[in-house]
């Protein structure tokens, strides 16, 4: 059983304007440091939080990478949760559970050609590696069973519900579309084929 190890009070966001309480964990199962981020005290004040679980993406949440709108979806749930509160866990998940050495190297199979998907299977990994049984100790040690999840990701939704969170609602998150050389719609629209994104795929193939 996961229990909460620390909480500090910061300030988050683009502008470090936003402010929020780390929490950190012991008692998680896969080794990795996951760490939640509380806003206006949502774990204790709200029946039914808003909670986002947001995979690591240093490419995207940090560099603001033009291959993924991972930074601009993790931007958007902040401001969010700025607003009415919310749970943001963040877990240590690069590259869909590949790490980060190597999804850099499905970017070089990428530029050559292949999609998301086939460059992780060309290095010899499954479509999606992540787990998120972690996540869900995380939500018990906070006392959450009952939640709003924002999320695109059809599995993420499915691996609260199977492991017995109650999810009141589903909030999508925007299209963050970047065009340019090395834009990210075909990602997108790669993710929505393959039944990991429930963005309409009409609206991403629209032109500019």
């Amino acid at each position: 059983m996961a229990e909460v190890r620390a909480r500090v009070q910061l300030n988050v966001g683009q502008h470090s304007h936003i402010p929020a309480e780390i929490v950190s964990f012991s008692g998680l199962k896969d080794g990795h440091e996951h760490v939640a981020l509380i806003f206006n005290q949502a774990d204790t004040e709200q029946t039914t939080p808003l909670i986002r679980m947001h995979s690591e993406c240093l490419t995207g949440d940090v560099f603001h990478s033009s291959r993924c709108d991972c930074g601009e979806q993790l931007n958007e749930c902040i401001e969010s949760m700025h607003k009415q509160g919310g749970v943001l866990l963040y877990l240590r998940q690069e590259g869909r559970g590949i790490g980060l050495y190597n999804k850099i190297d499905a970017y070089v199979l990428q530029s050559q050609g292949m999609n998301t998907y086939e460059a992780n299977n060309h290095l010899g990994f499954a479509d999606d590696l992540r787990d998120f049984s972690d996540a869900v100790l995380m939500l018990k040690a906070l006392g959450l069973n009952q939640v709003k999840l924002m999320t695109n990701n059809p599995n993420k939704l499915n691996a609260l519900r199977d492991a017995g969170i109650e999810v009141e609602a589903v909030i999508g998150t925007q299209a963050h579309i970047k065009s340019g050389h090395v834009g990210n719609r075909s990602y997108l629209e790669t993710k929505v084929k393959h039944g990991a994104h429930m963005l309409d795929i009409k609206k991403l193939s629209k032109p500019e």
